[in-house]
C-alpha cells in the first residue's frame, strides 16, 4: 500500500466553482492529479465546513449522494451530481483513532449523510470518476483551532494507510462583506492582509500561531465572523505533523473578499 505523506487545505469559495469556468480556482482542482497529487489514494478523508456538529462525526455509507445544500444559485448546479462510494471502513477507523488517539468521549455515525458542496464540489472537479471511495469528518465550531488541530494529529496514521486527508474550507470567509462590483479578482485591503498573515505563518511553520489565529491575525473576526471555514485546515495540519512543510499551492480571489489560497503539508519521512 503507498502511503500519502501530504495532507491539503483547500479554499472551496462560491458553489459557482461547480460549473464557472472563468474561475482560476477551477482550473486549479481540474488540473489536480496532473500538478498537484499524481498518485491516486485508497481512499479520501474529507473534513468540510458545511458539516458542523456538536460532537464530531462521521458518516458512514455504502454511496455518497450529493447535498445541494445552497439556495439561488442557476439551475444547473442542482442537477450536478458526485455519487462517489462511500467508505465505512475508513469512517470506522477514523472513530477509532479519535477515541483512541485523541481521548474523544463521543464520535458519532451518520448512515445516511452524504457529501455537502465543501466536499463534493472541489472533489468533483479533482476526481471526476467519482471511483475512489469518501468519508467525511465535521467540524465543531463550539471548540478552537487547537482542538481541531489535536483531531488531526489523532488521524496522523491513516497517511500510511493509504488515505489522503483534504480540509475544504475558506481562507476568508465573510458573505457579509462580499463585493459584487469587484469582478477583476482582486481583493480589499483587510481580506489580502489576513490572507498574508495566514500564508506567511503557515509557511514558516507557526502552526501554534494559527492554532491561535483569532488572537494573533489581523482582522481575524473580520476574516471569519465564525470559526468553521477555517478549522479543517487545524486538522489537516495536525494529521500532517507540526514539523510538516506547508506550500502555497493556490491563490486567486473572487468578489474581493473570498479567498481561494490552498495548502499542502508534506510530513517528515
Amino acid at each position: 500500500m503507498e502511503k500519502v505523506n501530504q495532507t491539503f487545505f483547500l479554499s472551496h469559495g462560491s458553489p459557482t466553482l461547480s460549473i464557472d469556468d472563468s474561475l482560476e480556482a477551477r482550473q486549479f482542482f481540474k488540473s489536480w492529479t496532473q500538478k498537484v497529487l499524481p498518485q491516486k489514494p485508497k481512499s479520501i478523508l474529507v473534513i468540510s465546513a458545511h458539516w458542523d456538529t456538536k460532537f464530531p462525526s462521521v458518516n458512514t455509507v455504502l454511496r455518497n449522494n450529493t447535498i445541494h445544500d445552497f439556495s439561488g444559485f442557476p439551475d444547473p448546479m442542482y442537477k450536478l451530481k458526485y455519487e462517489a462510494p462511500g467508505a465505512i471502513e475508513l469512517g470506522k477507523r477514523v472513530k477509532e483513532l479519535l477515541m483512541k488517539e485523541g481521548g474523544m468521549k463521543r464520535v458519532d455515525e451518520d448512515t445516511k449523510r452524504g457529501l455537502d458542496h465543501g466536499a463534493w464540489v472541489p472533489l468533483m472537479l479533482m476526481y471526476p470518476e467519482a471511483d475512489i471511495p469518501i468519508c467525511q469528518l465535521s467540524v465543531q465550531s463550539n471548540q478552537n483551532g487547537s482542538y481541531h488541530y489535536n483531531m488531526g494529529k489523532a488521524l496522523a496514521s491513516l497517511k500510511d494507510e493509504g488515505v489522503l486527508i483534504i480540509g475544504s474550507g475558506s481562507a476568508t470567509h465573510n458573505l457579509r462583506k462580499l463585493d459584487f462590483n469587484i469582478t477583476d479578482g482582486s481583493p480589499v485591503p483587510w481580506a489580502l492582509e489576513f490572507d498574508h498573515w495566514l500564508r506567511d505563518s503557515l509557511l514558516q511553520g507557526r502552526y501554534g500561531d494559527v492554532n491561535e489565529w483569532d488572537e494573533k491575525a489581523p482582522n481575524a473576526k473580520m476574516a471569519h465572523p465564525w470559526p468553521e471555514h477555517l478549522y479543517p485546515l487545524h486538522v489537516v495540519m495536525g494529521a500532517a505533523g507540526g514539523d510538516a512543510k506547508a506550500e502555497q499551492i493556490h491563490t486567486s480571489w473572487q468578489l474581493g473578499t473570498l479567498s481561494y489560497s490552498s495548502y499542502s503539508f508534506t510530513s517528515s519521512l
